[in-house]
C-alpha cells in the first residue's frame, strides 16, 4: 500500500520537472526548445500515467480490504 502513495507522489514530482523542463529549458544541460517541449510533454504525461495508475491501485486495495 505504501508504494501506491509512494507512485503518487512520484508522478506529481515527475509532472513538476517536466513543468521545470518546458519552462527553464534545461535537464542536465541547456536545451534547445525543439527538444525541451516534447521532453518536458513526455515527463508530464508520464506522472499523469503514475498518478492515475497509483489511484487506480488504491481503490482496488480499498475495494479488496472492504471484501
Amino acid at each position: 500500500m505504501m508504494f501506491n502513495w509512494l507512485s503518487l507522489v512520484t508522478g506529481f514530482f515527475y509532472m513538476v520537472l517536466g513543468v521545470v523542463v518546458i519552462v527553464y529549458k534545461f535537464f542536465i544541460i541547456t536545451l534547445e526548445p525543439n527538444i525541451a517541449y516534447p521532453l518536458g510533454a513526455l515527463l508530464i504525461l508520464y506522472g499523469l500515467f503514475r498518478i492515475f495508475r497509483a489511484v487506480d491501485k488504491i481503490k482496488q486495495a480499498r475495494r479488496k480490504d472492504e471484501i
